[in-house]
């Protein structure tokens, strides 16, 4: 563990279950089949509907090769196909969708007020995130983060989804900084803390679990200020 705290040069973020609470998408989810239910009339109940949504959703990434990007935005079009039919064009439901994630999506607890902070420092402020990039942009903006970040480094802009090293790599390449010097928020033991110590970053655990990768760990986001040294 890296106990100077003046040192770090650039700090990354994870999305999912990091800066975005991932109960508020799964939310957002279900208010979506909700909706297609009012728009189209559904053949199945709503709670049927959004199991089905579930596992047209998790069978594309359960598809995925190896760290191959693989894109959301197709796995929802292929979930609205299976609960519609494949007559709604993605122009169609897609404003749907997008219009749901603004009304339902919401920050983790300290995750917006943190990342402003350091953003007033001299630290680089990143993220480093599987998702698609149009969906990362939606979520900053309905955060009020669209201009908060030096740096996004998505696995559609990559072509590879963490762990994989050139995920790392590519954001580092953007802070240009040195991995020693950078630290990666994660969630995800696998993808986030051993991924981030594989490319020689530090790690900071929230809700990951424990293991030799994690090098530091908070409860709240808030605390990530601690660890880096910058006043709250």
């Amino acid at each position: 563990m890296n106990d100077d705290t003046n040192d770090w040069r650039a700090v990354f973020w994870d999305i999912g279950g990091v800066l975005l609470d991932v109960d508020s998408a799964r939310e957002s989810h279900r208010r979506f089949v909700e909706a297609l239910d009012d728009a189209y009339e559904l053949s199945i109940p709503v709670d049927a509907a959004l199991e089905t949504w579930r596992t047209e959703v998790g069978r594309h990434f359960h598809e995925r090769e190896g760290t191959a990007f693989r894109s959301s935005r197709t796995a929802y079009g292929h979930a609205v196909d299976a609960l519609v039919g494949d007559s709604v064009p993605a122009d169609e439901w897609t404003p749907l969708f997008e219009r749901v994630q603004r009304e339902t999506l919401r920050p983790n607890p300290g995750a917006v007020e943190t990342v402003e902070r350091l953003g007033d420092s001299d630290r680089h402020v990143g993220v480093v995130s599987d998702i698609d990039t149009a969906e990362a942009y939606l979520i900053f903006d309905v955060f009020g983060l669209t201009d908060a970040f030096d740096s996004v480094t998505t696995s559609e802009s990559v072509g590879r989804t963490k762990p994989d090293r050139a995920m790392f790599e590519a954001a580092l390449a953007a802070a240009d900084v040195p991995p020693e010097t950078a630290l990666m928020v994660g969630d995800r033991y696998e993808h986030d803390m051993e991924g981030a110590a594989d490319a020689g970053l530090s790690t900071v655990a929230y809700g990951a679990d424990n293991g030799p990768a994690v090098d530091y760990r908070v409860d709240d986001l808030r605390e990530v200020l601690d660890v880096v040294g910058v006043e709250r």
